[in-house]
C-alpha cells in the first residue's frame, strides 16, 4: 500500500482530532493526496468531488430533509405525542415509553435523527424532570431513542448506502421496519425496569381510555400515512425513491393546510434549513467520493479483500471484525462521510462471504448510529446535553446500559438475518 495513501489516512484523523468541519477534514486528506502526487491532474479531484455529489438517487436527501422541517411546523409532533401518552401513559415510566415511541413514530417523518433529538429534549426533557426522571436519564433516553430515526425509513443513510452500494433503496425503506422496532421494544423494556427500580411513576394518573385513544389516533393518524404512502408507492411502482422524497414535502405542505398551524414564514425559514442541512451533508459526501476515488485507485479495496479471504476466510469472524471496526471508525467520522468510504471497501467482501446484501446494509447503518451517540465525537450526545444542560461525564455514566443494550441489538442483527430481510422476502 502506498505510503502517501498511510499519510492521508493520518491526516484526515489528526484534523478530526483537531475539531475540523468534516467535509474540510476529509477534503484535506484528498488534496493531500493530489498534491504529493503531481502526476494527477487536480481537474480529477474537482470532477471527483462534484461527480459524487450528482447521483440521482442523492436527490432524494434534500427533499425527505425539507419534508422533515415542514413537518415540524405543522403541529405534527404535538399530536403524536398525545397519542402515545394515551396508549402508554400510565405504565410505569410512562412519559419514558412515550419519548421511545414518539422517536420510533416521528423517524418516519422527519428522517433526521439530530432534528428528531433536538426536538424531543425540548419538548419532552422537561417534562420527564416534571415527573421525576433525573436529568441525565432523561438526556441519555433522548439521544439514544433517536437513533431509531436512521432506521425507519425514509432514512437518508439507506439512501446514501443504496446510491453507494447499488442496491434498491426501496428494500432497504422495509427492511429498516424490523431493526427499528427490535431497537423500540428493547429501549421500551429497559425504561420498565430502570424506572421500576427508581420508582420513576407519573405523580397524576393520565387518561387512557379507549375514547380518548381514538381521538387521539385520529389527530395523529394523517401524519402516521406518510411512511405507509412511501412504501406502498415504490413497491407498487407509483414513484422512485427519488420521487418520493417530493411526495413527501406535497404532503407535509398538505398537512400544515389541514392542521393551519404552517405559516408562510415558516415555509420560509424551512426552505432555509433545508438548503444549510443539504448543503452539509452534500459537501461531506462529495469529500467523502474523492478520498474514496483514492482508496480505490491505490487498490485498498483489493488489499483488505486479499487480507480477510487469507488470514480470516469465515463468516462470522469477518461480522465480528466488521462490527468493532465500524463502532470504532464511528465514534470519531461522520457515519454518511464514513459510509461513503468505507462501503466500497466493505460490501464486496460480505458478498464473497455470501452475506445477505440487505442484511449487511443494515448492520453497517447501525454500527454508524451507534457512533452517533459515542463519545468523542458523538454528535446526538452533543446536540442532546446542550439543550438539557447535562455534562458530559454524568451522560456516559447513565449511558452504559443503554450501550450495553444496543450492543446487544447489534448482535441480534448481525447473526439473525430475519430481523433484516422478513419483511423484504414477504413483501418482495
Amino acid at each position: 500500500m502506498d505510503s502517501v495513501v498511510i499519510l492521508s489516512c493520518v491526516l484526515m484523523l489528526v484534523f478530526l482530532f483537531m475539531k475540523l468541519p468534516v467535509f474540510i477534514a476529509i477534503l484535506g486528506a484528498a488534496v493531500t493526496y493530489f498534491f504529493l502526487h503531481p502526476e494527477l491532474s487536480s481537474s480529477i479531484l474537482v470532477q471527483r468531488i462534484l461527480a459524487g455529489s450528482q447521483s440521482i438517487p442523492l436527490l432524494a436527501i434534500p427533499f425527505f430533509v425539507c419534508a422533515g422541517v415542514f413537518m415540524n411546523y405543522t403541529g405534527v409532533t404535538k399530536r403524536i405525542v398525545n397519542f402515545c401518552e394515551s396508549i402508554v401513559g400510565n405504565i410505569i415510566g410512562g412519559i419514558g415509553h412515550v419519548t421511545v415511541l414518539v422517536a420510533t413514530l416521528m423517524g418516519g417523518l422527519s428522517g433526521s435523527n439530530l432534528a428528531d433529538a433536538a426536538m424531543e429534549a425540548k419538548m419532552l426533557a422537561p417534562e420527564m424532570r416534571k415527573r421525576g426522571f433525573s436529568n441525565a436519564f432523561a438526556s441519555v433516553l433522548i439521544a439514544t431513542s433517536a437513533i431509531i430515526t436512521p432506521l425507519i425509513p425514509p432514512g437518508i443513510a439507506m439512501i446514501i448506502y443504496g446510491s453507494i452500494a447499488n442496491v434498491s433503496i426501496g428494500k432497504l425503506f422495509i427492511a429498516g421496519i424490523g431493526p427499528g422496532l427490535i431497537l423500540c421494544v428493547a429501549l421500551m423494556l429497559l425504561v420498565g425496569v430502570v424506572s421500576y427500580k427508581r420508582g420513576y411513576r407519573n405523580p397524576h394518573k393520565v387518561d387512557t381510555s379507549p375514547k380518548r385513544i381514538w381521538t387521539t389516533f385520529k389527530g395523529a393518524f394523517l401524519p402516521l400515512c406518510l411512511p405507509v404512502i412511501i412504501i406502498g408507492g415504490i413497491r407498487i411502482g407509483a414513484f422512485t425513491p427519488t420521487e418520493a422524497g417530493a411526495v413527501a414535502i406535497v404532503y407535509s405542505l398538505f398537512l400544515g393546510l389541514v392542521y393551519r398551524e404552517m405559516k408562510l414564514k415558516d415555509i420560509i425559514t424551512g426552505l432555509k434549513e433545508t438548503v444549510l442541512t443539504s448543503s452539509s451533508i452534500m459537501l461531506i459526501i462529495g469529500a467523502a467520493s474523492a478520498f474514496a476515488w483514492v482508496l480505490t485507485r491505490e487498490r485498498v479495496p483489493q488489499y483488505c479483500t486479499e487480507l480477510f479471504i487469507n488470514y480470516l476466510n469465515n463468516a462470522v469472524v469477518f461480522l465480528l471484525i466488521v462490527n468493532l471496526f465500524l463502532l470504532i471508525v464511528g465514534m470519531f467520522i461522520e457515519g454518511n462521510a464514513a459510509m461513503i468510504i468505507l462501503v466500497p471497501l466493505l460490501a464486496p467482501l460480505a458478498h464473497h462471504f455470501g452475506i445477505d446484501e440487505i442484511q449487511f446494509a443494515m448492520v453497517v447503518i447501525f454500527n454508524f448510529a451507534l457512533g452517533a451517540l459515542s463519545p468523542p465525537m458523538g454528535t446526538l450526545m452533543f446536540v442532546t446535553c446542550s439543550i438539557t444542560k447535562c455534562p458530559m461525564g454524568t451522560f456516559i455514566k447513565e449511558a452504559v446500559p443503554f450501550y450495553l443494550l444496543l450492543i446487544g441489538c447489534l448482535l441480534l442483527l448481525t447473526f439473525v438475518p430475519a430481523f433484516s430481510t422478513g419483511l423484504v422476502n414477504l413483501i418482495y
